[in-house]
């Protein structure tokens, strides 16, 4: 599904990894479950290590955390030296 709406915007395979894109759509928690395929690790395993990731999460939902407990909030210090630019207001 993700695929399909990054190719529906205009998203094209094969661009350089971690190179300019017109949309990135990931799937970062699904609750509780820990997945790990070729294709997909759940949660994401940069979740925690990304500060644009952590917090938009954190503005939806202030309590969230990983399967097993570990509360998301705890990994905002270790990034907080990562710029952020906020495009537009919510």
């Amino acid at each position: 599904v993700c695929k399909r709406v990054e190719a529906e915007l205009g998203r094209r395979p094969g661009g350089p990894r971690h190179g300019p894109r017109p949309i990135d759509v990931d799937l970062l928690l699904l609750g509780d479950l820990e997945h790990v395929s070729e294709r997909l690790t759940l949660p994401h395993p940069e979740v925690t290590a990304r500060r644009f990731v952590l917090e938009p999460l954190l503005e939806l939902d202030p309590q969230l955390a990983l399967p097993g407990g570990q509360a998301l909030q705890g990994f905002t210090a270790a990034v907080a030296d990562q710029p952020v630019r906020r495009s537009s207001p919510l």
